[in-house]
């Protein structure tokens, strides 16, 4: 990576490198940028052994310290001034951070002997260090993910690591020049990929704040790298680049036919430094699949007993290599349970045990089929979100798809962008036709956008809060029998029934609450009402009115 600076520095020097809201770096002030923090940083006492927060949040100074930490051999600790101040105070506590850099840690969460360098303090002259040249195994970063503590780990990723996935990032083979954006939390190593994928090809990387689709259209990149829920949001705006790089989640067929650029969907877990396999056009590949592994990287799919499977069936996907990371910091037990010894390697090395499923096509492509434990259970049904996904994103016109559990209730919601309104019922259908019965979502809702996490992934949480609050409103109950089935319906489903064009199985009716339902009818009307009628008639005004077609008249009318 510094070879590839030093090269753009000396045949490029005034070509942007980094373009960001707060300025701008040429390819010449980025090295001259990184020497300078990397001799404040060794004055600061920075070096192997020492770990260095990032917290400079979307600054045109986030390249050149992240290098600078590098520099020096220290670990850098990439931070989000945006999360919150426990998450910020755990992170720095559990790496050790000596160094903060930036201004953006609450007072309250740094720790007592940890010094804060702002980011005016960075570039006062001092003499660069020697360039490090530290050892395979020192640690060059830790990304904090997500833990079932409730509590962040830190993945520990070596220098070994991190030369690995330079080597392999340089065998993509990408276009020299041009501009790349990056949209990612610098908390998370989607960031670093975009920082070394544009620094190794010498494109500027214009890091986005805020308005998405407005700032990518400002930029015209020439090569963009996002989660599919991000290019989503801005499909048209970067239509007309010439690489698309998407990672992070699975690709839906149809958006990815919606480029006709070269593109590549890359697949990787945090530890196993960023990427470990990639699918690309330019190679003839289908990128709705996570491709082949990185020159470098091994991959292996696993039955329960740690045995290959044979083509085409599912197991658990495995990576092996130089860039699987040294484990989790201060998690020794979760770091044997992830990190096994590779039992295809005679050099004592690791297997990383991802959790993911997977199974090799016929034409060796590797196809991701979600997580072993993306499991919920409706009814007593194990279901996986991926499945209802997968169905989805097959149907014509649906150009995104998420899967989530309905708020109190025991079924599924499904959240999907489409081309048009009438997508929707060619998506219900296909559910019905191809999944068990209880896997069928209860409710089905366009999207303008999935809503997405910091990392860029789709938010579930909060796609469940979207999709109730739409739910709401529409004609409210106007004669007797259709109170009379909002009633019974009420009494039923968690969330109340205020529309009489609600769909009962949208609501989150399922068989089981379609006897009871009837049986409630029956009962309060004292009409023989079948589930077949309510299944013709599934909203509230549709089964009122064959109420009123049976005959039922309420009692004190009768009177």
């Amino acid at each position: 990576m510094f070879a590839a600076l030093d090269r753009w520095a000396a045949t490029r020097p005034s070509e942007t490198a980094v373009h960001a809201p707060d300025g701008t770096l040429t390819f010449a002030q980025l090295a001259d940028r990184t020497r300078t923090i990397a001799g404040t940083l060794a004055a600061h006492g920075a070096g192997p052994g020492t770990q260095v927060g990032l917290c400079l949040g979307r600054s045109h100074l986030s390249v050149a310290a992240l290098l600078a930490v590098w520099w020096t051999g220290a670990t850098a600790v990439p931070l989000d001034e945006r999360h919150p101040a426990d998450r910020l105070s755990f992170v720095l506590r559990d790496s050790d951070t000596h160094l903060i850099l930036g201004d953006g840690v609450p007072a309250g969460a740094v720790p007592q002997r940890c010094r804060v360098l702002p980011s005016g303090a960075l570039c006062e002259p001092n003499p660069a260090p020697r360039r490090a040249d530290p050892h395979p195994s020192s640690v060059a970063y830790v990304i904090y993910t997500s833990g079932t503590t409730g509590w962040p780990k830190g993945v520990e990723v070596p220098y070994r690591g991190l030369g690995a996935f330079v080597a392999a990032l340089g065998e993509l083979d990408l276009p020299t020049g041009g501009t790349g954006v990056n949209a990612v939390s610098p908390a998370f190593d989607g960031w670093l990929w975009c920082a070394l994928l544009y620094l190794r090809y010498g494109q500027g990387m214009t890091i986005i704040d805020t308005d998405l689709a407005e700032n990518v259209a400002a930029a015209a990149p020439d090569v963009v790298c996002m989660t599919p829920s991000l290019l989503l949001a801005c499909a048209e705006e970067v239509g007309g680049a010439d690489v698309l790089v998407a990672a992070g989640e699975p690709l839906p067929a149809a958006l990815a036919a919606r480029f006709t650029g070269r593109m590549l969907n890359v697949y990787g877990p945090t530890e196993a430094t960023i990427a470990a396999t990639c699918a690309d056009t330019a190679r003839g590949d289908d990128v709705t699949t996570i491709g082949r592994p990185l020159p470098g990287y091994t991959v292996h799919i696993l039955d329960a007993d740690l045995r290959p499977v044979p083509p085409g069936t599912p197991g658990e996907l495995f990576i092996g290599g130089p860039g699987v990371a040294a484990g989790y910091r201060r998690r020794p037990g979760l770091t044997a349970e992830r990190f096994l010894p590779d039992p295809f390697a005679a050099d004592g090395s690791r297997l990383y045990r991802t959790g993911d499923l997977a199974l090799e096509r016929p034409d060796g492509l590797l196809e991701y089929r979600g997580r072993c434990d993306e499991q919920v259970k409706i009814r007593g049904f194990r279901v996986e979100l991926s499945e209802v996904e997968r169905v989805a994103v097959q149907t014509d016109g649906v150009r995104g798809a998420a899967a989530y559990l309905l708020a109190g209730r025991d079924a599924l919601g499904l959240a999907v962008v489409v081309e048009s309104e009438e997508c929707l019922e060619a998506v219900r259908t296909a559910c019905a036709g191809r999944l068990p019965a209880a896997v069928v979502p209860a409710q089905v809702t366009a999207v303008p956008a999935l809503p997405t996490t910091p990392t860029g992934k789709v938010d579930r949480a909060a796609l469940a809060m979207m999709t109730a609050a739409t739910a709401t409103g529409g004609r409210s109950p106007s004669t007797r029998s259709e109170r009379v089935v909002c009633d019974a319906w009420n009494d039923l489903l968690p969330q109340p029934v205020h529309d009489v064009d609600a769909d009962f199985f949208e609501l989150g009716g399922h068989s089981l609450l379609a006897a009871r339902a009837v049986a409630a009818l029956r009962r309060s009307t004292g009409v023989r009402l079948t589930v077949r009628q309510l299944l013709a008639n599934p909203t509230v005004a549709g089964l009122a009115a064959e109420l009123d077609r049976l005959g039922w008249v309420p009692a004190e009318e009768v009177s």
